[in-house]
């Protein structure tokens, strides 16, 4: 389409050119190689050592997809990804790219929103810890397997008394709480062993000091603020500032992984769209998989499976692609792999894994192609519009329009004061919730009040209401629910952004933090 660029050799809704062939036929031009958008949601990986082009790869995808009108989000996990704001330069590199491939330059800046667990290089993003849950969280506080089956009993207890788990005091309340009241608590739930109850809460208390805190809170982030458009029909890209997160890669990971869980639970099914509604992108996606117990690989796999038909599409970039588990390897369509380097045994093995993942192309000795690549050069296999692998080509990476390169601070609050989301995020909430609960005695249980008692108790208001109790949750048949719960998680879902779901409802709980399905 004139105007828009290289990126689409059709119509802005059918492909993207990703690379054009490393070589041409003799009087031939090179050939493209193109993603059809209406594929894109059957996931991706971008894979490649150090310094091979991963980063600009991803950029040239979520440049791409946002011009498509595709939103996405992405972990700027070195501090370079914010500058897709910001035209391209004539960089000397990227012009010589573009005069190889015979591709046009068209210098642009994409529409960006800018997010920060820590509130200073972007929104603030938060969560609550009952929305986390007790898998993710557990993960999160690097807990034993004995630690873990605690906190889950420690978010049944919170259900079963009513007391809301919105921030880090209020699980630390709670567990002061539970180890007051071991023996009348242990005759109901179990032994609550006070060694253990202390491992969790000195766990606890040291993810404050490093600032985990500022994670859990709200208002809490609302999933359709990361599917925003702008005047021109262009997804937003949303960018996470994760140079100073990566320093605490659990905490990265469990965002992340709750962040993916949010976006399951909350999307409609849609089937197959022309175009996803939303592209993630993983960065240091071995990070997510790094210790992490079957249980939560399982639920991954699950959500990696399910989320396609709901728009979604999920490219996670790693090194070496035996990071991923390969049940997860496996659903992954699209691949991108650039240069690994076979200098160890462990090496050789992930190249000649990498070789036997792509659908081989006579002539083309893909395991020793992998470790030929130049910067910018890749091993490409994309899906056809009929879902089918085509043979792996080994092709150059087309050029970025976007300014690589680092956004100043100067650049980054100018965004942040345009944005479309300036100030919602800014100010946190602190409502009543188990901490002053507790500290009001509010620590048995509640006696239900019906369903227009918990819809007005929803519908009250964000500011903390002193004096009032969270309604009780109806009886319900194990992995079942009554009316009332299908209307309040329904009603709760709508207005997450103004109180959460932190009702102390264990049913509402996501997929990656549910206490009832295992």
């Amino acid at each position: 389409m004139a105007g828009r660029g290289f990126f689409f050799a059709k119509t802005m809704s059918e492909r993207l050119l990703i690379a054009k062939s490393s070589k041409a036929a003799r009087g031939s031009k090179r050939s493209s190689l193109e993603l059809p958008l209406s594929v894109a949601n059957r996931h991706g990986l971008i894979a490649g050592a150090t310094g091979t082009g991963k980063s600009v790869t991803l950029r040239l995808l979520a440049e791409g997809f946002a011009s498509a009108g595709v939103p996405v989000f992405l972990a700027d996990v070195k501090g370079d990804l914010a500058s897709i704001a910001e035209p391209g330069a004539t960089d000397a590199k990227v012009v010589e790219r573009a005069k190889l491939l015979a591709v046009s330059l068209l210098a642009e800046g994409l529409p960006t929103l800018l997010f920060d667990l820590f509130g200073e290089q972007g929104h603030p993003v938060r969560a609550t810890v009952s929305d986390l849950g007790p898998l993710l969280l557990a993960r999160l506080l690097e807990l034993n397997e004995i630690q873990a089956q605690v906190l889950q009993l420690c978010f049944k207890i919170a259900d079963d008394r009513q007391l809301l788990l919105i921030d880090l005091k209020d699980l630390k309340a709670l567990l002061q709480h539970m180890s007051e009241n071991a023996g009348e608590l242990g005759a109901q739930y179990g032994n609550l062993a006070p060694a253990t109850l202390g491992a969790i809460q000195r766990a606890a208390l040291a993810l404050e000091i490093q600032g985990g805190d500022r994670f859990f809170g709200e208002p809490m982030l609302e999933i359709a603020d990361l599917m925003r458009r702008d005047g021109r029909g262009r997804g937003l890209v949303s960018v996470l500032a994760a140079d100073r997160l990566m320093l605490k890669p659990r905490l990265y990971a469990t965002f992340l992984l709750w962040l993916l869980a949010e976006l399951y639970e909350n999307l409609p099914e849609v089937g197959d769209l022309e175009r996803p509604k939303l592209v993630f992108f993983f960065d240091e996606a071995h990070l997510l998989f790094t210790d992490a117990p079957d249980a939560l690989v399982d639920k991954v796999e699950q959500v990696v499976r399910l989320i396609r038909s709901k728009g979604v599409g999920i490219y996670f970039v790693t090194q070496n692609p035996i990071d991923i588990p390969d049940r997860i390897l496996g659903q992954l369509g699209n691949r991108v792999q650039h240069a690994l380097r076979a200098f160890s045994p462990r090496d050789q093995k992930a190249v000649r894994a990498a070789a036997e993942t792509f659908r081989a192309r006579p002539g083309l000795d893909t395991a020793k192609a992998i470790t030929e690549l130049g910067v910018g050069e890749a091993l490409v296999s994309l899906l056809d519009e009929s879902g089918v692998p085509a043979p792996v080509e080994r092709a150059l990476i087309a050029p970025p329009r976007s300014r690589l390169g680092t956004l100043t601070p100067e650049a980054r609050q100018k965004l942040m004061a345009a944005s479309p989301i300036a100030g919602k995020y800014d100010t946190a909430i602190d409502r009543d919730s188990a901490y002053e609960q507790l500290a009001a005695g509010d620590g048995k249980p509640g006696e239900s009040g019906g369903l227009v008692d918990t819809l007005g108790t929803i519908f009250g208001g964000s500011e903390k209401t002193t004096g009032t109790k969270p309604p009780a949750r109806a009886k319900t048949a194990r992995g079942g629910q009554t009316l009332t719960d299908a209307v309040v998680k329904s009603v709760t879902r709508n207005i997450a952004g103004t109180i959460g779901r932190e009702i102390g409802r264990q049913i509402i709980r996501g997929v990656l933090g549910s206490i009832l399905r295992k």
